[in-house]
């Protein structure tokens, strides 16, 4: 009973990570850091020979999870997302600033920080805040067909997957900066498996080759690192803040972002008493 509880709060976990990759700002990786599973998700990624089966198994649940509810939330966000666009930022706002507090006791956990760490904040803030610029506006290749449309899908999932594998970068910005975020939602509802297939070849390539340079990082300098990731989380609230709220939203706004809040603060809060 016990292992089947374990299985089960993995998939869940799975699908909560799912539903904050599909959020603009928002990140994967800082959701898996949240809920204590980022470490073990990076270590059975990179080392997955070493315990086949094991690591297969968890990785399932969690891939599990995470498809489903990208699958479930995807319509679901993508209208609220039009039809409420301040009040969900807000909302996203609120995620992100709840997961601060477990990415700054992670970094402490160790041993007690230097000045040198904080000094990791500031290249991680700067790099996020270059990547929220405007996009130039190029010819997607993403909507021509064939062989060059999936060469090109393939590459945008190598450079998404480091979005994923870094917590603090969101996935979902790296696919609007890429130009991609609409059509990826509208190929997720529609199923279409030629886009899905090259973009996803594109992720799993990108994941296996940079989880093991970052579960060094984090091995060898986890202060310096988590500094660095709590910079990329910082620096994607300017590229999710949608101005001061007016009129009739400031209440729905506040409301929202409290709800935010509450929810991750919760369940960082949840982890460190397991």
């Amino acid at each position: 009973m016990v292992k089947i509880l374990k299985h089960a709060k993995n998939f869940f976990k799975g699908m909560a990570i799912g539903l904050a990759t599909l959020v603009p700002g928002a990140s994967g990786g800082t959701m898996a850091i949240i809920l204590g599973v980022y470490d073990k998700l990076i270590h059975a990624i990179s080392s997955f020979f070493k315990d086949w089966k094991h690591n297969s198994l968890f990785l399932a649940e969690l891939g599990l999870g995470a498809s489903i509810g990208i699958l479930l939330f995807s319509r679901l966000l993508e209208s609220a997302i039009e039809t409420y666009p301040a009040v969900m930022q807000y909302l996203f706002m609120g995620l992100i600033i709840g997961g601060l507090p477990t990415l700054y006791k992670k970094s402490t956990a160790s041993r007690k920080k230097s000045i040198s760490d904080f000094i990791f904040f500031v290249p991680g803030f700067v790099i996020v805040l270059l990547m929220t610029s405007e996009p130039s506006t190029i010819v997607n290749l993403a909507t021509v067909r064939g062989f060059l449309s999936m060469v090109f899908l393939f590459i945008a999932g190598i450079i998404i997957a480091i979005a994923l594998v870094l917590p603090g970068i969101s996935g979902s910005f790296m696919l609007l900066a890429l130009g991609l975020y609409s059509l990826t939602l509208n190929a997720i509802n529609e199923f279409n498996i030629p886009f899905l297939v090259s973009i996803g070849l594109g992720i799993a390539a990108g994941v296996l080759g940079t989880t093991k340079i970052i579960e060094k990082m984090l091995q060898k300098y986890p202060a310096k690192t988590y500094m660095l990731i709590i910079g990329f989380v910082t620096g994607s609230l300017v590229s999710v803040f949608p101005g001061i709220p007016a009129g009739t939203q400031i209440f729905a706004c506040a409301v929202s972002f409290v709800i935010g809040l509450a929810v991750v603060l919760y369940l960082g809060k949840h982890d460190v008493e397991d």
